[in-house]
């Protein structure tokens, strides 16, 4: 009950505004970008890669996420920027690798503003002076840089995950849950959203909303409904925990209020929602950070399964994450396995909102995938840098990867010990053909070298 009054507040707001939305609507697009928390890509309940039946949960239901991914486009193999949340922000933010952003160690190195590069509202800003931005949910840059200093128009502030109800005391973040009516503010978020698309649809004026999702970050929250739902319900051989499942199921329900809001007010056709994840899921609950030069494999599948690792490592279930985009012009339904990446999210949303890519004006690590939600799959993402090089230097074992074309090389920088995978044919990462093809291992170290060279990332010379 208290599930569903919360949710008939936000049907409140929209009652009898659809009706006066009379305004001429923008022929710029509006841009939502939805941003999850630790999620994995194999959590939801549509696939991933629609050959590919492991590429869903066996327990976890996302109807309104399945409900984006039939209405647009899926992409197989998208990357998050980094393996854990702050990095990847940032990234986002300026277009920009973690490697060259140098802020792995949280802003003891960092500088959001070397070099004056512009951040994503003030690209998008600068491309039409009409666009207004709103920034909701967790910011987590953690270097004393807010979104109104990133040029958002409203946000929430500096928030963090403390902001989403991370610490309750007496509680343990891994193995406890508890009830709550706005579990993770997924409620609030929606209701926020909801006030800033219906003023922006009235004026009549073009927008980009970010909603960056507290859910499903460690310490499980719930509604009581989702938790009694999952508790229920048999559980599945790789997902079985009902408290996570009922946090996601609650998190789904707000991305679905948001989207029928966008109907609801006459603008759905005018606007292009992006969904993904900052890094993928945890191995497993409770979460344990391993410490050797390289994650540890288990004979339980585990959180992400088919990928291998998770949070903090650059294997498949580190860094991929669901990724799910519709609007104008992108076919209801398709998938695209070209891979794409968090930091070419700058490059695609000012080509949507009037850039030309071939102007060479934005100094950006990314490239535009427009033509591929068009339809154009034929053709990688064009960026400055064809491999994707990826760097994470702590947390126990440093370690570097790049991935180009089917092969990805990971690096150990303490052992100096390399790992060769063929993603196309072992997804995985079960066997390490390093020792059979020196070749490619040398070719694919060369580019990483060569990249790391250009960008002078944190920390990496004490390895060498």
């Amino acid at each position: 009950m208290i599930r569903t009054a919360l949710f008939l507040v936000v049907s409140t707001l929209l009652t009898g505004v659809a009706k006066g939305l009379c305004a001429q609507q923008p022929t710029a697009p509006n841009i939502v970008f939805i941003l999850a928390d630790d999620l994995g890509w194999s959590s939801l309940s549509s696939r991933m890669d629609k050959s590919d039946p492991q590429s869903a949960s066996d327990y976890h239901e996302t109807p309104n996420l399945d409900r984006l991914a039939a209405a647009g486009m899926r992409f197989s193999q998208a990357y998050a920027p980094a393996s854990i949340c702050s990095p990847s922000r940032r990234s986002i933010l300026f277009g920009h690798t973690p490697a060259r952003q140098g802020d792995e160690s949280f802003g003891t190195n960092y500088q959001p503003t070397a070099g004056n590069y512009p951040t994503l509202p003030q690209v998008l800003k600068g491309i039409n002076g009409r666009y207004q931005t709103a920034h909701f949910g967790k910011w987590d840059m953690r270097a004393g840089f807010s979104p109104e200093d990133a040029g958002y128009d409203e946000s929430d502030g500096d928030t963090g995950n403390k902001n989403g109800n991370f610490a309750i005391e007496g509680t343990d973040k891994w193995t406890d849950y508890f009830i709550t009516s706005d579990p993770k503010r997924a409620n609030t978020l929606a209701a926020r959203s909801t006030n800033f698309m219906t003023r922006q649809a009235k004026a009549g004026v073009p927008f980009f909303l970010q909603i960056s999702h507290y859910a499903t970050h460690v310490e499980k929250q719930t509604t009581a409904g989702s938790y009694e739902k999952y508790q229920k319900k048999p559980r599945g051989k790789k997902h079985d925990d009902p408290a996570f499942a009922g946090m996601l199921d609650d998190l789904d329900r707000s991305i679905g209020a948001v989207l029928d809001t966008l109907e609801r007010l006459g603008i759905a056709q005018n606007t292009y929602v992006f969904f993904m994840a900052d890094n993928g899921a945890t191995e497993f609950m409770p979460a344990v950070r391993n410490r050797l030069d390289h994650p540890s494999q288990f004979t339980k599948p585990m959180r992400n399964y088919p990928l291998r690792g998770g949070k903090w490592t650059l294997y498949e279930g580190g860094i991929r994450v669901p990724f799910l985009v519709m609007g104008p012009g992108v076919e209801a339904g398709s998938q695209c396995d070209v891979p794409i990446v968090g930091w070419d999210l700058l490059a695609t949303f000012a080509e949507l909102a009037g850039e030309n890519p071939a102007s060479g004006s934005l100094d950006t690590d990314g490239g535009s995938f427009v033509s591929l939600l068009s339809g154009e799959t034929g053709k990688p993402v064009a960026r400055t840098n064809n491999a994707l090089v990826f760097h994470r230097y702590n947390n126990g074992y440093p370690h570097s990867a790049v991935i180009d074309g089917d092969y990805k090389l990971l690096k150990f920088w303490k052992s100096g010990k390399v790992e060769l995978y063929n993603l196309k044919e072992d997804r995985g990462e079960t066997h390490n053909i390093a020792g059979e093809n020196p070749g490619k291992v040398k070719e694919l170290a060369a580019e990483m070298t060569a990249y790391f060279r250009k960008v002078n990332p944190e920390l990496l010379t004490r390895y060498q």
